[in-house]
């Protein structure tokens, strides 16, 4: 396939999808039954859903066919959903994906992952969860848990081990195009922003996160030029308008350190105090034994390995972290650094 054929074929995918979102909300927020209105455009569109989409979407007015989707989204990250189901809904409603494709996402068997959209369809039916933004008053906690949905299937497609599995990749581009719709619709939520924001970041580093032999590389050591920087560039004017709305979250405080982390594209070092003192912001709004640990390697960085290591150390009874590598990994690197190499192999 040529380049104009790829880049044709992209287009159309990412006009269908547009349209699909777009059609399966409005009906969904006229009958509350998200599996109904995926039926009823499932056998309208079966073998030409582009044509049919565009075709309702010329005849109606913007006033007409508004766009739902924010409301379909906050619907699916109702409170009311169990947590764990919320990304796969959002994927298969605003873009359609089949139970078998987000199964294969997110590491589960098909069969599994169909009874838990069902499930969940059956519920905002059910239980009647209203398709809106919610009001100021609870629209902190509600698109929190739509922009932690969009995050957790970035990070699904981020975390691949090798860095060689194309669905994962896949999962990483569709939360990116979730955020930024989110971000669209959404343009003075400051978090939306700051999400965008790190997920670009993050984005940004992808080839140079392996090496040649398809190893781990560290941030501190990845080659500067294999970054993208005009996705970087994106994301710093995200996080400075983010910024100017005056309210700091969870999301823009990660972004900010990705963006001190950046800072060696432009020939300074990281400047791990302020890393530090992000971290410790982060630590206050949303503490987690990885933001701990992050916290902890920063804290390496400016006051010794000593220090860091202290800090490790506190985190060591959290059950949670006996089987988590990042943890073993930051522990086996500072006592490395101590000269403890015993110690540090039995880490690692």
């Amino acid at each position: 396939m040529d380049d104009r054929s790829e880049i044709a074929r992209a287009a159309a995918e990412a006009a269908a999808r547009s349209s699909y979102g777009k059609l399966v909300a409005w009906l969904a927020a006229r009958t509350r039954d998200v599996a109904g209105a995926e039926d009823t455009l499932g056998e309208a569109a079966r073998d030409h859903l582009q044509l049919i989409a565009e075709e309702m979407e010329a005849r109606m007015s913007g006033e007409e066919l508004p766009d739902d989707r924010l409301r379909l989204m906050f619907a699916c990250a109702h409170p009311a959903i169990e947590a764990s189901v919320r990304a796969p809904l959002i994927l298969q409603t605003i873009l359609g994906f089949d139970a078998a494709t987000i199964a294969s996402a997110f590491l589960v068997s098909p069969a599994t992952m169909g009874q838990r959209l069902v499930r969940a369809k059956a519920r905002i039916r059910e239980t009647g969860i209203p398709f809106r933004v919610p009001e100021q008053a609870e629209l902190g906690e509600r698109l929190g848990a739509v922009l932690e949905a969009i995050y957790a299937t970035f990070a699904e497609g981020w975390s691949d081990p090798t860095g060689t599995d194309s669905r994962r990749r896949n999962l990483a581009g569709e939360g990116i195009w979730l955020g930024r719709l989110v971000a669209s619709l959404m343009p003075d939520e400051p978090e939306a922003l700051g999400l965008l924001a790190l997920m670009l970041f993050a984005e940004a580093r992808r080839s140079a996160r392996r090496g040649p032999d398809g190893d781990f590389v560290p941030l501190a050591k990845q080659d500067i030029a294999l970054w993208d920087d005009s996705l970087i560039d994106e994301a710093e004017a995200l996080l400075a308008g983010a910024a100017q709305r005056g309210i700091i979250g969870r999301y823009q405080l990660e972004a900010a350190v990705q963006s001190a982390h950046t800072a060696r594209r432009r020939g300074s070092g990281t400047d791990w105090a302020a890393i530090r003192q992000l971290y410790d912001a982060l630590l206050s709004v949303a503490g987690s034994p990885v933001v701990a640990i992050n916290r902890a390697v920063a804290i390496a960085e400016t006051e010794g390995a000593t220090a860091g290591l202290a800090a490790l150390y506190v985190l060591g009874e959290d059950k949670r972290l006996q089987d988590y590598q990042p943890y073993w990994a930051a522990r086996a690197g500072l006592l490395a650094r101590l000269g403890n190499t015993k110690q540090a192999a039995q880490a690692y």
